[in-house]
């Protein structure tokens, strides 16, 4: 009897390559995320208030979002 190899690519090959891909992926993306947390604000920039009530994208905001009553 003669065996056939067969050249196709199995589910089980599939889903190992795909395992491996995500390992090295996420192995080579941890250098990046660590230089993206880099301080540039002071501690009294992080505090201080960011919101403006009459600052003209808000006002944009509640005028379209207003509901007739």
């Amino acid at each position: 009897m003669k065996k056939e190899h067969s050249r196709s690519f199995g589910r089980r090959e599939f889903l190992r390559t795909l395992g491996a891909g995500a390992t090295v992926a996420a192995a080579a993306a941890t250098p990046l995320a660590d230089e993206a947390r880099a301080d540039t604000e002071s501690n009294d920039e992080k505090r201080k208030a960011r919101y403006r009530a009459n600052s003209p994208e808000v006002q944009t905001f509640y005028r379209v979002n207003r509901y007739p009553s």
